[in-house]
């Protein structure tokens, strides 16, 4: 029964789901109307707020875009390579396959949600190939899968936009919550329960949706077992003339200079400094490491271009989605969709329909940062209003926004990039997951 059903909700998702470009276009002209068919916006105003909202995330975009630019490439060094490929020779079976990579991808992203995307669609290829090589028979669709659900835990961890958001003194609701420790929010009980009966649970139902019917295992496409191989120890560069421009560009000692300096900042920042984590700086520690494992500059500046279109479709995309932002906020439709929720909500509730709705907005605004600043206030206010737990209702928006991320197109497609498969192969298995890893998020919110 289980295996009837999986295999219908693939098939729908197999015929039915376009191109993630073609989806971003959709979901904007979508907006479009509901903004004017349910606000008082007029279509040049909301044709305004679209454009105006347009390059709003231009800087977050190019952060992103250079994280899985920087991690494919610390990924495709010749060490990384090998140490990933051995890790994924130790999987023995095809359910150990899917486990390990969901497993893993979501250890990753109680860490850093960037790496965990790269994260997935590196594991997804890497485990692919050595099975196949073992002659253990995995359908790659559903280890792509697999990896990329473990994602779903990453609101949940020290990364978690929102939750740091408000433990930060001076931001931007602080006169109306005030500061919110991560002791109330990411490191109380219930949050630490529920990533643990996520990371138990959810591995083991991804294994359960492997294939029986050995017909419907599609294993690893043979193309991409060659590109996974690593290279020659020269990738070819004996056979140009060693001129002194040449020597420099293969120069390791310049290399080794240069990371070493990136290095000595690092242990500044972390250590003499005792700063934190942030993109800038999880961007930073991939350039440096990077560098110093590809072991000249030539290199590395090959495997960034080879890795270019891993970050052009995000570069594409994105915009669009804040176009969608600031046409949501401007228009009201967030706060209508928001005041909607809340308005038959009580204090004991008010977590639940905040969850829903984070998720349901998060299909339109794929930022936690960019949607709390539209939902964030209204909630609050409302939590305020009718006495619910600030901190359970803030988190209830991460769990939303986090959900919703496994049928999200956007967030999805680096690990797509990366793993070289089409979203309509992997949605069915990753709604799947959406469906169990909403229970969980229900029950857990309801227990509060």
């Amino acid at each position: 029964m289980l295996n009837r059903l999986i295999t219908a909700i693939v098939r729908v998702f197999e015929r039915w789901l376009p191109d993630s470009f073609v989806i971003a276009v959709l979901l904007t002209l979508l907006t479009f109307a509901l903004a004017i068919g349910l606000t008082d916006t007029t279509l040049i105003g909301a044709v305004e707020a679209w454009g105006d909202g347009f390059w709003n995330l231009l800087a977050f975009t190019n952060q992103i875009a250079l994280t899985l630019l920087l991690g494919y490439a610390l990924a495709s060094t010749r060490p990384v390579n090998a140490l990933l490929l051995h890790t994924a020779g130790l999987v023995r079976s095809a359910r150990m396959a899917y486990i390990t990579v969901c497993l893993l991808t979501g250890l990753i992203a109680l860490l850093s949600w960037s790496t965990a995307l790269v994260a997935a669609g590196i594991m997804s290829r890497a485990v692919g190939e050595a099975c196949r090589r073992r002659g253990i028979r995995v359908h790659y669709p559903l280890l792509v899968a697999s990896a990329f659900s473990g994602f779903v835990v990453w609101h949940q961890g020290i990364s978690a936009s929102i939750s740091l958001t408000i433990a930060t003194p001076g931001h931007f609701l602080e006169e109306q919550i005030g500061v919110i420790p991560a002791s109330e929010t990411l490191f109380s009980l219930w949050n630490l329960l529920t990533v643990a009966v996520l990371l138990l649970s959810l591995p083991v139902l991804m294994a359960l949706l492997h294939p029986r019917d050995p017909a419907q295992i599609a294993e690893i496409p043979d193309h991409l077992r060659r590109e996974t191989q690593p290279g020659p120890d020269t990738d070819g560069e004996t056979t140009a003339t060693a001129t002194p421009a040449l020597r420099l560009e293969r120069s390791r000692l310049l290399a080794a200079a240069i990371a070493a300096l990136g290095l000595i900042y690092l242990y500044i920042h972390y250590i003499a400094r005792g700063d934190g984590l942030t993109l800038n700086l999880m961007n930073f520690s991939l350039l440096t490491v990077g560098i110093l494992c590809a072991g000249n500059l030539d290199r590395y500046a090959r495997i960034t271009v080879a890795g270019g279109r891993i970050a052009a479709p995000f570069l594409v995309q994105y915009p669009f989605y804040a176009g969608i932002a600031g046409l949501i906020a401007s228009s009201g439709l967030g706060a209508m969709l928001v005041a909607a929720c809340a308005s038959v909500a009580d204090a004991d509730s008010l977590p639940l329909f905040a969850f829903f709705s984070g998720g349901l907005l998060n299909i339109f605004i794929p930022s936690g940062g960019a949607q709390w600043a539209v939902q964030g206030p209204i909630m609050m206010t409302v939590a305020d209003q009718i006495g619910a737990s600030l901190s359970a209702t803030a988190m209830a928006v991460s769990l939303g926004d986090e959900w919703t991320n496994l049928i999200q197109p956007l967030i999805m497609l680096p690990v797509l990039t990366l793993a070289r498969v089409s979203a309509r192969s992997v949605m069915g298995y990753s709604f799947v997951a959406l469906l169990w890893s909403g229970l969980i998020f229900v029950v857990s919110l309801s227990a509060i």
